[in-house]
């Protein structure tokens, strides 16, 4: 293998970025795979860990051993490349398309480029295909999202607190430290203080939004989510797989957590068996297994299976509705421990709840003699013992018809199977320790955030529009439909649905992508269940 490194590129407005190319030792053409992020190829070398998660470059090696050039870039303003970082900004996407421009007049190009890489890298090849550079030939996001504010940023509006950890703890600490004795660079961009200055859909945000370009872009698109990263990326696979239209494909893994995912896209087999076939045939026109592969593969959740279909979501998919009721359920210990119910209640009801609630101690999480306990202290609407297995693929909705005593609040919603429990005993067990359960997907809502776009919505699937918040009128019932990640999930005969409602979650239950919690949020919150505002969940069930 041959290193080029610190090679500089003069981008249009003068600013020189860096790359390292990694390529085959010998004469020939070759096609090149580009990977772009903020990480600084000087720290390629570390030992492969999930201790880096950022380190999300795949076997670069091993590619070369199959006949191609690996490029990585520095984002400018971060690693050896000059200039300021900007976050995704209009520059930082036409650098893509320079330097994409650029290997293909290599003596060592082919003139083929494919996008490659996880996460940034992901991400970034969304912004490539949407720059529609003309020797990008395709490109494989494995686990990268398209909307920044909202898949990253604001889920639901709601401030994430990832992202001060991610730009703290990630990019700036390993761009000051980097592997090797390579010179530090220390990054002044304060981006958690400039997205907090963009708490809305604004100017800001739609310089950076790509989906309406990615509607134009023709070249093969391989998108490959993780169910595991529900919180981060996985909607951005599915929407720009459903964006572009070009030949493409989709594949959801059921790698069983970040971590599992971290190790999946690190591992050889899995680029010999999934990803070479594909760019072994859009970047060297060779016959692979590719194309014989379904339009859609997803791992069901629960099932340890893999299915297929044509299109996502699959088309023998049908929404069944959940209906919150008061009646308590009798298999969990929570606030109120609601009902969840296939047939709609004809009584008025209504559960109230204040926050934040004097148990909570980390987020929503109370500390009992047990350990930590995620749901005492929130609300959860729970179905009886299924009499079958229910099946689900694809997004999910709840519909919530609430008030409050102040102009905002927030609403996190999980979705979980609560295990099967001997009838006898489940009372008391529940008294003394809550049911086992299994995450199935989230989704989040700030109340002011509301507004959906009506175009772009269908029934199970709002999109919000975040551009306009509209303050609560303090009693008055407002409809919120919360979208839910798509998940494809098994829920096993015996077991119950249920249904947590919370107006903060945890980094005890949510690990790096909890939500920030603020004074304004405290209040009384009132969930309503009528036959005249009919609080209910819409779950993508799977017929025949």
């Amino acid at each position: 293998m041959k290193v080029d490194s610190d090679l500089f590129v003069t981008m249009s407005d003068g600013v020189r970025v860096a790359l390292r190319v990694y390529r085959p030792d010998a004469p020939g053409r070759y096609p090149a795979l580009f990977a772009a992020s903020p990480y600084r190829y000087d720290n390629d070398d570390v030992p492969e860990t999930g201790a880096f998660l950022w380190h999300e470059i795949g076997p670069l090696r091993w590619y070369v051993e199959q006949g191609y050039a690996y490029v990585r870039l520095d984002i400018r303003g971060t690693g050896r490349s000059g200039g300021d970082y900007n976050f995704y900004d209009r520059r930082e996407r036409r650098d893509l398309h320079e330097v994409i421009e650029w290997i293909a007049a290599q003596s060592w190009s082919n003139g083929r480029v494919g996008g490659f890489g996880q996460s940034y890298y992901a991400r970034a090849q969304w912004c490539m295909a949407a720059e529609r550079p003309p020797h990008l030939t395709c490109i494989a996001p494995y686990d990268g999202h398209t909307d920044l504010f909202g898949g990253w940023c604001y889920q639901g509006g709601i401030p994430s607190a990832f992202m001060s950890t991610w730009w703290n703890s990630i990019v700036r600490p390993i761009n000051q430290n980097p592997a090797n004795g390579a010179p530090p660079r220390a990054i002044a961009c304060d981006l958690p203080w400039i997205i907090s200055q963009h708490p809305s859909f604004d100017d800001f945000w739609r310089e950076r939004e790509i989906e309406d370009a990615l509607t134009r872009v023709d070249i093969p698109v391989y998108s490959i989510g993780v169910w595991a990263k529900r919180d981060l990326h996985l909607n951005g696979n599915i929407i720009g797989y459903q964006k572009v239209r070009g030949p493409k494909k989709l594949r959801l893994s059921g790698a069983p957590s970040p971590g599992a995912a971290h190790k999946e896209f690190a591992s050889q087999q899995f680029h010999e068996t999934v990803l070479l076939p594909f760019y072994d045939h859009y970047l060297k026109g060779l016959d692979t297994p590719y194309l014989k592969r379904p339009a859609v593969e997803y791992a069901v959740r629960g099932d340890d299976a893999l299915a297929t279909a044509a299109e996502w979501p699959p088309q023998h998919m049908r929404y069944e509705a959940w209906y919150l009721g008061a009646e308590r359920s009798g298999s969990v210990r929570s606030l109120n421990d609601g009902s969840l119910s296939p047939t709609a209640g004809s009584a008025d009801g209504a559960t109230s709840y204040r926050q934040p609630d004097a148990s909570w101690t980390i987020g929503h999480v109370a500390m009992t003699p047990q350990g930590p306990d995620p749901v005492a202290r929130v609300l959860t609407f729970t179905s009886a013992p299924l009499p079958e297995d229910v099946i689900i693929a694809g997004p999910a909705e709840l519909v919530l018809y609430l008030s409050a005593d102040r102009g905002d609040t927030d609403v996190i919603v999980r979705l979980s199977e609560q295990a099967a429990q001997d009838s006898k005993t489940a009372d008391t067990k529940a008294a003394q320790a809550q049911p086992a359960s299994t995450l199935v997907t989230k989704g989040w809502l700030r109340a002011s955030h509301r507004a959906v776009d009506a175009e772009a919505s269908r029934p199970g699937a709002p999109v919000l529009t975040h551009a306009d918040p509209a303050p609560l009128q303090p009693g008055e019932v407002y409809e919120l439909r919360i979208p839910l990640m798509p998940a494809a999930y098994r829920f096993r005969a015996g077991s119950r649905i249920r249904l947590e409602i919370a107006g903060t979650d945890s980094p005890l239950t949510d690990a790096q992508w909890w939500h920030v919690y603020t004074p304004d949020r405290a209040g009384t919150d009132t969930i309503h269940h009528s036959a005249a505002a009919p609080s209910r969940l819409l779950l993508p069930r799977l017929r025949g």
